[in-house]
């Protein structure tokens, strides 16, 4: 049986198959779900085998909220023995596709964590031997070498069981399972300033970094304290107007880059429409911050916004969806053109980061 296979983040399997089964059903694709319970793992069994790479071809990656990698199957569950073990795969493998590369994965748990010294020793023998069958090209380790590729995905979920399977390079995450691991900054003042980082390396793309997150922009940072946020938008350059009654961290305000308004960010409406990038990471109901960015948006305050929604303990699903259609409604109400965009990062806990901008002009004036 041919299955689309999800990774996720631990605890959220059900949200991320609802959305899968729900996207697939969409475009008259079905199949049940299997779900490994606090692995990061789902399972969608497709009824219809030509249907898994037809949906990946049709729904983008970056459409699913909770899903951070994902691949299609080519075997089923493959028993290895104890030696030989690359043998084995290439052997299943054959000749008859070639890849741009290979991913060694395994689920996001204490027993997935204890199989990656094992996966990165074998990883080395493995791609040899591949290259040598001419199953995995001789163009790198890197997949944006052949951005048509496919890529091989073995999903260990032992050292003696492994599922084989591929992704399309141009709808594949870049990371190993989805994961980017990046390096928590020892001069941030706190955890919470790699939820921003991994967020502007998600949405947006490398070969514009330079015109939309470069220095001397302007930016707005609501519920700022003690300064996570603000820390990311300081160390590009930005000029920043922090909003928190609570206090930010000297070591911000001494670059000279920061001014603090101890004030409700609910309130707090710019003097200038020359704002860049409005961020967000309050501990409020999502519907009010989806409400509070669109509002900021359509008036013109800022170019773009990213920010968090925080989920509720049920239904997380549904209350994530809903916010964001209100917010596609209220630009849909001004038919203005926009990219609107959320995903469960692999640093965010309970709640989602979403992107915002409209690619039409603001219809509403500050007085209104």
């Amino acid at each position: 049986m041919t299955s689309i296979v999800l990774f996720c983040r631990p605890g959220f399997e059900k949200e991320c198959g609802a959305e899968i089964q729900e996207k697939a059903a969409w475009n008259e694709m079905y199949g049940y779900l299997e779900l490994k319970k606090n692995q990061g793992l789902v399972f969608f069994h497709l009824h219809e085998s030509a249907h898994g790479e037809a949906l990946m071809n049709k729904l983008p990656l970056k459409r699913l909220i909770f899903a951070r990698q994902w691949f299609v199957t080519v075997t089923d569950k493959i028993d290895l023995p104890d030696y030989n073990r690359v043998e084995a795969i290439t052997e299943v493998l054959g000749n008859d596709w070639q890849y741009s590369d290979l991913r060694m994965e395994m689920a996001d748990d204490n027993d997935g964590k204890s199989l990656s010294k094992f996966c990165r020793k074998l990883s080395v023998p493995l791609r040899q031997a591949l290259r040598k069958n001419k199953v995995l090209t001789q163009k790198g380790n890197n997949s944006a070498d052949d951005p048509e590729g496919a890529i091989l995905h073995a999903l260990f979920l032992s050292g003696q069981e492994v599922i084989l399977g591929f992704s399309l390079a141009r709808n594949s995450s870049p990371h190993v399972m989805g994961i980017p691991r990046l390096k928590f900054p020892s001069a941030s003042p706190s955890r919470s300033t790699l939820k921003l980082d991994e967020a502007f390396l998600h949405f947006i793309p490398r070969d514009e970094w330079d015109e939309r997150l470069t220095s001397g922009m302007n930016a707005v940072d609501l519920g700022s304290a003690p300064g996570g946020w603000t820390y990311q938008l300081v160390r590009r350059g930005m000029m920043v107007t922090a909003i928190d009654n609570g206090p930010m961290a000297e070591s911000l305000m001494e670059t000279g880059q920061v001014k603090h308004k101890m004030m409700d960010g609910f309130k707090y409406i710019p003097l200038k429409k020359n704002v860049h990038w409005l961020v967000c990471d309050m501990i409020e109901k999502p519907q009010r911050v989806a409400k509070l960015m669109s509002e900021w948006l359509l008036h013109g305050y800022c170019k773009e916004a990213i920010f968090n929604l925080k989920l509720p303990m049920k239904g997380r699903f549904q209350q994530v969806t809903n916010d964001l259609q209100a917010m596609k409604d209220a630009f849909a109400l001004h038919n203005l053109r926009y990219e609107l965009y959320a995903k469960h990062l692999y640093y965010d806990r309970e709640e989602v980061t979403v992107h915002a901008r409209l690619l039409s002009p603001a219809p509403l004036s500050t007085k209104e």
